[in-house]
């Protein structure tokens, strides 16, 4: 098939086949000479927009999306921080005397109580000088005993037959062996000290870690490494830090919360954020902020009778304020960002999607209150909004909650988290 090169008054057109003039000649002139082809069937083609939403044709086109309810629930003012779970004591278990380890009373990893006996060092050495001293002091006590008897004498004699100078001489003598018993006591005293240290005892109780020696070894009195660690878990602590710009703040809370006789809450959370682990109380902030981080350290006390914490464990500690009752609240992530600032997409009945402006208050993880623009019962975009626009027909993919303007869940926070001071 040839192709044909034709020119026309304002145009150069190439057609597929080639045509006669007189064929060319009467398209111009039913176009108006303007070279345009006519659109098949006669009519020219609509100059109308499509309307938000809908096909060229017209045809509904729903944006699939997700959506949640806005709802009025107690919203929780906490600070987060990353946290370290520590033992509220921690003893190295340390023998006090040198000697040959006999036996271990423990196991490893168990539950001990403050004054069990963990472990025994050969006592026989230790016996052996108290029996030394014991023999001593014996020898001296018959010794002063002798010397008080002979001084009763000399001093009933002494106006007659003793001079006055043998009389002080025998007094002194007493004395002298006075001091001689009362030294040889406390030689005595501390071998038995010695010999009760061969019995070594928890100084505190919790529980017990790995053994680091075993029977039958020469240990020395302070070996650093000791026999074993004992961490007392019940009840456990967690450090966390918060920036220094919140240091005033938590402390005016705290201030205000003792004088009310009550406690602030903190939760621990693990390392993702989803599962809560424990809840306890604040106990106090450092007495300095750390220049390097520019952090403050605090800690809280879980009673952790469950043993859901571990010494060294890394949480996500939660402070809780304050609780904002009866808040209305959306999810964070319907929250959208533009040049007239916060907003978010609210869904009709009719499935049409408006622009509403909001103002925003306090953020709590997923949840932020919305003080202006939204009110309970709401259905807002959660995904999808940034195929969106005023007017736009969508589609929710997922049954949003139900319309209901409070919800039990955000009146359980507060009594989740535990009891707080009324807000000021």
């Amino acid at each position: 098939m040839g192709l044909v090169w034709w020119f026309g008054p304002a145009v150069l057109r190439r057609g597929p086949v080639a045509r006669s003039a007189e064929a060319v000649a009467a398209e111009l002139s039913t176009n108006g000479g303007t070279g345009a082809p006519a659109k098949s069937g006669g009519s020219a083609a609509s100059t109308k927009p499509a309307e938000p939403g809908r096909r060229a044709g017209g045809a509904d086109r729903p944006i699939p999306v997700q959506a949640a309810r806005v709802k009025s629930s107690d919203l929780p003012l906490t600070q987060a921080g990353l946290g370290t779970v520590i033992p509220s004591q921690s003893v190295v278990v340390r023998s006090r005397v040198s000697g040959q380890l006999l036996r271990v009373l423990f196991e490893e990893g168990q539950q001990v109580r403050a004054g069990q006996v963990l472990a025994e060092i050969d006592p026989r050495p230790f016996r052996a000088q108290l029996e030394q001293v014991e023999g001593q002091l014996a020898r001296d006590r018959a010794l002063l005993k002798n010397a008080e008897l002979d001084f009763e004498r000399f001093r009933s004699l002494a106006s007659e037959v003793i001079a006055k100078q043998q009389v002080d001489a025998q007094q002194s003598l007493v004395h002298q062996y006075e001091g001689a018993v009362r030294s040889d006591q406390g030689l005595v005293d501390a071998a038995q000290l010695q010999v009760s240290f061969t019995h070594i005892g928890a100084p505190i109780s919790g529980r017990i870690g790995l053994r680091v020696v075993d029977a039958g070894n020469y240990i020395n009195a302070g070996d650093p490494a000791g026999i074993a660690v004992i961490n007392a878990v019940q009840p456990i602590c967690v450090t966390f830090s918060l920036p220094e710009d919140r240091v005033p703040s938590v402390l005016a809370r705290l201030s205000q919360v003792r004088r009310q006789g009550g406690v602030l809450a903190v939760e621990a959370w693990d390392r993702d954020g989803k599962n809560r682990l424990a809840t306890g109380k604040l106990l106090t902030l450092d007495n300095q902020i750390d220049p390097t981080t520019g952090t403050v350290k605090l800690k809280g006390q879980f009673a952790n009778r469950d043993g859901a914490l571990f010494p060294n464990q890394f949480v996500n500690a939660r402070l809780l304020l304050d609780v904002l009752r009866g808040a209305t609240v959306a999810p964070y992530t319907a929250i959208q960002r533009g040049n007239q600032g916060s907003f978010a997409y609210a869904v009709g009945a009719d499935n049409l999607v408006a622009v509403r402006q909001v103002a925003l208050g306090p953020a709590d993880g997923e949840n932020v209150a919305v003080e202006r623009g939204l009110t309970p019962g709401d259905l807002v975009v959660t995904n999808g909004a940034d195929k969106l626009r005023e007017g736009a027909r969508v589609q929710v993919v997922g049954a949003p909650p139900p319309s209901s303007p409070t919800t039990p869940s955000g009146r359980r926070v507060a009594e989740r988290l535990g009891p707080a001071a009324p807000k000021p």
